[in-house]
């Protein structure tokens, strides 16, 4: 009735979109459209060209939901067996598959295509939403002799992979990820970029995570699809991973309105260190007060997913229990390994430290940091 939101608990205050902002992770454009939804009023676009490009991502909304529900019912049917004894093995129940909406890219080449175009989509529509690959455009001359080259026909983007969906903050599908079941030269293979999906930008199982991470303050950044999954099976289910990169400045962001100090959980193994060293380093500059990154080392050839499977939760929460502080990292990368008996090794490590602190932008921290 009075149009704002007031909790005497902890005195928070504000309207109905600082509510929501507050208590999704939301930023505000996205409070405005989620509260705008719900009332049935359409949200102002500024151009003719804007309203174009939104209808048409919306019609890319239901292609891509269109092909996680084919994936689901190929993954459940006769032809995913080998899929589903492959997620069996690797300790999956029934219903944390269906919780993910895990699926199945057929072998058969051509069979998704054919597929979709059964349900009104056709190949652009496909082609833009990252489904497929068009064929290329015949040459003038073919080596066969005179003549134009025939076009190769489109071809599905994933074929014989379980496939995993990837969804916005909303928890729309907007691509996937796949794992090759027989030989490939890409074990993991992501939907390429689309006007819904872009790889640095995205973290999946965002949509899952956020409530829970609100709720508890903890925030699990993994390596991969595999090991999310196996810890929200495990209770641990404000987890996310990046899409198969280094993680990127726009991820760190995202993080940071999820929980003020995520957990990157490394691999304990020589690449899971150096993916820590570029996270820290890269954070460096996003810095500010209350805002920072803490750093959980696996035993060595462990990662989450064979740690829960194989030592049960308790093992992972005393990784996360041990997790380090990114200035801790910080003094590690420069040194691991080496010895300062010297005044001037002694110099050279104040330098090199100084000279990373250099690039925190907040002045106050960044004399914290110096003292630390």
């Amino acid at each position: 009735d009075k149009g704002f939101y007031h909790c005497f608990g902890c005195g928070a205050h504000g309207d109905a979109l600082g509510f929501v902002m507050r208590m999704e992770g939301l930023s505000f454009p996205e409070a405005v459209e989620r509260l705008a939804g719900e009332a049935g009023l359409q949200v102002p676009q500024a151009s003719p060209e804007e309203r174009a490009a939104e209808r048409r991502r919306a019609d890319l909304y239901d292609v891509v939901e269109a092909a996680a529900a084919w994936f689901e019912e190929r993954l459940a049917g006769p032809e995913g067996a080998e899929a589903r004894a492959y997620l069996k093995q690797r300790g999956l129940r029934e219903e944390t598959v269906a919780a993910f909406r895990l699926g199945y890219a057929p072998d058969r080449r051509g069979q998704f295509r054919a597929a979709l175009h059964a349900r009104g989509i056709d190949d652009a529509q496909l082609a833009e939403a990252g489904l497929i690959k068009l064929g290329e455009a015949p040459d003038a001359t073919s080596a066969e002799g005179p003549g134009p080259t025939p076009a190769r026909a489109p071809r599905d983007y994933f074929f014989n992979r379980i496939v995993f969906p990837i969804t916005d903050r909303r928890g729309r599908v907007i691509a996937f990820g796949g794992r090759a079941l027989g030989e490939s030269r890409a074990k993991y293979l992501n939907s390429p970029e689309t006007p819904l999906f872009h790889k640095g930008r995205v973290l999946y199982n965002l949509a899952r995570a956020r409530q829970a991470a609100h709720d508890s303050g903890e925030l699990i950044v993994c390596e991969g699809y595999m090991d999310v999954i196996a810890l929200g099976q495990a209770g641990f289910p404000a987890a996310v991973a990046p899409l198969g990169t280094a993680i990127t400045e726009q991820q760190i962001a995202e993080l940071w309105r999820l929980a003020d100090e995520p957990v990157l959980c490394l691999d304990g193994d020589a690449a899971g260190r150096r993916a820590g060293f570029r996270a820290a380093a890269r954070a460096l500059g996003l810095l500010r007060p209350g805002r920072s990154l803490r750093f959980a080392a696996l035993p060595e050839g462990e990662d989450p997913d064979s740690l829960v499977q194989g030592q049960g939760p308790a093992a992972l929460r005393a990784v996360l229990a041990a997790a380090r502080p990114l200035s801790e990292l910080l003094w590690l990368i420069e040194t691991d390994g080496r010895r300062f008996e010297t005044p001037e090794r002694q110099a050279a490590l104040i330098a090199a430290l100084d000279d990373r602190i250099r690039g925190i932008g907040d002045e106050a921290l960044r004399a914290a940091y110096r003292d630390a």
